[in-house]
């Protein structure tokens, strides 16, 4: 990918890689059909983890108070020297509460501290023993259980979680060969390469430190000064200001290891692979307005958005896959597989799907499980090893340090009951805080013979222990910089670039105007541009224009036409619409308006979708008033006939803002939404409110009955996006 089409030669075609993998394949994928997905919830999926964590519940529901030693007492009046006396010293009861009240909180993660978690199970679609030692992928059906956090990566706990951001990915299989962590991204690339500038990324991207201003926000001088002098951000810059950074909910982004990993079979042969979740619910995100409104509007728009499908039974599921690539071919695709900002077109390395993965349990207590939940990379298991890539390397030793810190620097934080594995723990390791086991071993060293030399050491060969890929190999001097294959930071942001819709580019190209409009020095705007303008002139004229400097002229080194599938989010249609949500514009004082909205609901549920009714007021058969409502709120809005006086009307109404209504359908229509009317009356009432005619965009849905209009409703929510009404810089290449 180095600047022309002749640089592709280099790379390895499909068909070459294919007839390269001729033996990973043994394995059939019994559940690869392009029609899977949603199954129904599995009613023994999770069970091991539930049991684990069953023997810590507490049901507080037919209990006297008693104190944290199991002593009832009554704890709402503090103990007093008479009734309007001091306060005693000997009051323990106070003294408890209080206590144990201002120690609640635990240091908050340095990154990912917005999150939301959910438990679920992974199956392996076939025995993968021939490319990998991992026990979790050693059967078909075989079923792991798992616990998934997302998250957002700049913004603290409060933050909202529709900011534009990185969205955490992490996934632990508790195998039955110890705890297994991927601890990834949705994108597939990270900022920069080597770990020891990570915190020069953080303290870039994270508020200032004089005034704690922006929360959870790049669209300041700090960032994208680091940004434009740090070349190698620009590839996992491109996809966050895309789509990606702004997803429609967790259930909608795909999720990646970001690193190359190897897989290593039982007599030591390995593979370089890359982790890809691929999301069975299609992907999808906000347009930048909305993801802002919402930011206001529902600042816990993604975590409801997960509970609420699991709960109704609409678990999500990704279906987990690998590139993989022969350990020689490394360096085979023109850059270096060990770089962290780079990605291997799928054409070049097609994916390999091992299994499902589904979610359908939420947690008990957000505190206990999502919140103390500690990965880290170094979660490794028997038939996995890392790769030199020193962004991992580094991780191995971050990761593990944090989980010190949140723990109030006790190195038991995985005796913690969600940390804890499914499979027994056997070692030397002993005391410290918060210990909760009592080791009977009195010998705790090895080796000894007092103890019968237990536990036994486990290796490749004995115990079926992890071990180190007997071929890798490190050779050179000590050199203190990274390798010169890591050196292209531009071909792969301009691939990226290419391969979205003409929509999406615009979308991408109007999210660095808006951060870049933000910056306050010059010279830093005037560096962002030099970076784009390594990718795309066309780009870097484009936001030129809107920071009111001057374009500079094409540095067309890296310059190239080249394109690599799966990297769009709305060049297709949703799978499923299930869990979709499509707000019924009704009058709750016209009884043939909520008639017909009652039906609406009754038709569009039978898919799945989630519908609600609003209203002037609540009464039966009105879910939600005008005055709570908002357009973020749904994926689809349908006006009834009869209540089209809301649009039109033109009179205000104490019950809701000034030109609610009319204002939840024309945001719906300018956030590319498909929009909707029952009726001749309702029908022109949307016309004119929107501003469109029928007929000259097919989001656009008016019907004379409720069945046409449902039908019309159903396809558009698959559509999802209409582009076609976003404009485009005139000029545009």
């Amino acid at each position: 990918m180095h600047g022309s089409g002749s640089s592709m030669k280099r790379l390895l075609t499909w068909a070459t890689l294919v007839g390269s993998m001729s033996a990973v394949t043994k394995a059939a994928c019994p559940f690869a059909d392009p029609n899977y997905h949603l199954a129904k919830r599995d009613e023994g999926a999770s069970q091991q983890t539930e049991n684990i964590l069953e023997e810590y519940e507490v049901d507080d529901s037919n209990a006297y108070m008693s104190s944290d030693v199991g002593g009832p007492m009554e704890d709402q009046n503090s103990l007093k020297a008479g009734y309007r006396g001091s306060t005693l010293m000997e009051d323990w009861i106070f003294r408890q509460k209080i206590q144990h009240f201002d120690h609640e909180r635990i240091p908050e993660r340095a990154v990912h501290a917005r999150g939301a978690g959910a438990h679920g199970t992974f199956t392996s679609y076939a025995d993968w023993s021939n490319i990998t030692a991992a026990s979790f992928l050693g059967g078909a059906g075989k079923k792991t259980p798992v616990f998934v956090r997302f998250s957002t990566v700049a913004g603290s706990r409060g933050s909202a979680d529709t900011a534009r951001d990185v969205h955490g990915f992490a996934t632990r299989f508790y195998t039955d060969e110890g705890n297994f962590d991927i601890v990834g991204n949705n994108i597939p690339v990270f900022f920069i390469q080597d770990a020891i500038r990570f915190p020069d990324l953080i303290h870039s991207v994270k508020p200032s430190p004089d005034n704690e201003v922006p929360q959870a926000a790049t669209a300041h001088d700090s960032a994208w000064d680091f940004f434009s002098q740090q070349p190698s951000t620009m590839h996992t810059l491109f996809w966050a200001m895309s789509g990606n950074g702004i997803p429609r909910s967790y259930r909608h982004m795909d999720g990646f290891g970001v690193h190359t990993f190897r897989f290593v079979t039982d007599d030591g042969n390995s593979k370089l692979i890359k982790w890809h979740f691929k999301t069975k619910q299609g992907k999808a995100s906000l347009v930048w307005e909305e993801a802002q409104v919402l930011a206001g509007k529902n600042a816990d728009f993604h975590r409801q958005d997960l509970w609420d499908a699991i709960e109704s039974g609409n678990g999500p599921e990704w279906e987990l896959s690998v590139q993989i690539v022969d350990e020689e071919k490394a360096l085979a695709f023109g850059f270096d597989l060990l770089d962290p900002t780079k990605i291997i077109p799928e054409e070049l390395a097609p994916l390999v799907p091992l299994g499902i993965m589904k979610l359908d349990r939420n947690p008990t207590n957000y505190f206990a499980e999502t919140e103390q939940v500690m990965y880290q990379p170094g979660h490794i298991v028997r038939g996995v090893d890392f790769t030199e890539d020193p962004l991992l390397q580094g991780r191995l030793f971050s990761y593990l340090d944090t989980q010190l810190n949140r723990n109030q620097g006790g190195p038991n934080f995985e005796q913690i009951p969600i940390n804890r594995p499914v499979s027994p723990v056997h070692n030397n390791n002993r005391d410290g805080a918060g210990q909760m086991l009592i080791h009977k071993n009195v010998y705790p060293y090895t080796p000894n013979t007092l103890n019968g030399g237990y536990p036994l050491q486990a290796n490749q060969t004995h115990g079926k222990g992890f071990f180190t890929a007997p071929n890798r190999i490190v050779d050179g001097k000590l050199v203190r910089a990274l390798s010169p294959t890591f050196d292209d930071h531009w071909s792969q942001p301009r691939l990226f670039y290419n391969s979205l819709t003409r929509v999406e580019q615009q979308f991408l190209i109007n999210a660095i105007r808006f951060e870049a409009s933000h910056l306050k020095n010059e010279q830093v705007k005037k560096n962002v541009l030099e970076q784009i303008n390594r990718v795309s002139n066309d780009v870097a004229k484009r936001v030129a224009v809107a920071l009111g400097l001057e374009a500079p002229a094409p540095d067309p080194a890296f310059y190239h036409n080249n394109v690599t599938a799966g990297l769009s989010i709305f060049n297709g249609t949703l799978p499923t619409i299930a869990t979709l949500r499509v707000g019924v514009l009704a009058s709750s004082f016209n009884d043939g308006s909520l008639a017909q909205a009652r039906e609406l609901k009754e038709q569009l549920s039978k898919e799945g979708v989630v519908v609600t009714v609003v209203g002037e007021v609540l009464k039966e058969g009105v879910d939600q008033t005008y005055s709570a409502a908002d357009a973020t709120g749904y994926d689809a809005v349908v006006v009834t006939d009869g209540a089209e006086g809301l649009l039109t009307g033109g009179k205000n109404s104490p019950l809701f803002p000034a030109g609610r209504p009319g204002q939840i359908l024309v945001d719906s229509y300018r956030w590319g939404k498909p929009v909707a009317a029952v009726g001749e009356n309702s029908g022109q009432a949307l016309e004119q409110t929107v501003g469109v005619s029928r007929g000259q965009d097919e989001g656009v849905v008016v019907g004379e009955g409720v069945e046409q209009v449902v039908k019309g409703v159903e396809e558009g929510l698959r559509v999802f996006r209409y582009l076609g009404r976003f404009p485009v810089d005139e000029g545009a290449e």
